[in-house]
């Protein structure tokens, strides 16, 4: 059996959803007993069993998280401080440079996830509208680091 690994999307038009998924045939294919979930599909308690998590999260309205969301992000806000003390992730950030806070709502859950105590092991990327390219090469480069975990 091969190494678990969670995929969260949070998204308004889909376009994290379709990443998300593109991204758990690619963590299949590399071996991972992967699941892809939307976040309004998971709760706190679930997410702080946790491992290895990559998440990708669009940014909706001016900065705010998307509806589907929205009320994990606030409970994982109201988690304790070492909450996912055991986990390592990585975030993928989509929006559009066109407004002020661009990729607000994947910099807002990076930034929350190492505040409660996981291990950022990828960078967050920053994606703007033509994000196809840069999502497949952060998802094969996450990917790599996650592999590479005990």
């Amino acid at each position: 059996m091969g190494k678990k690994l969670m995929i969260l999307f949070g998204t308004e038009t889909g376009n994290a959803e379709m990443l998300a998924e593109d991204a758990g045939s690619s963590a299949t294919d590399a071996g991972f007993e992967v699941e892809v979930r939307g976040m309004d599909e998971i709760d706190v308690d679930e997410m702080c069993e946790v491992e290895r998590l990559l998440i990708y999260c669009s940014t909706w309205g001016d900065g705010e998280q998307p509806d589907n969301a929205q009320d994990l992000f606030d409970a994982v806000s109201e988690a304790d401080a070492d909450a996912f003390a055991g986990m390592s992730f990585g975030v993928l950030a989509l929006g559009d440079t066109a407004f002020d806070l661009f990729c607000e709502s994947g910099k807002e859950w990076d930034a929350i996830l190492e505040e409660k105590g996981a291990k950022r092991i990828a960078e967050r990327m920053d994606c703007d509208t033509d994000f196809e390219d840069d999502a497949e090469f952060w998802t094969k480069t996450s990917l790599d680091a996650m592999q590479a975990l005990d």
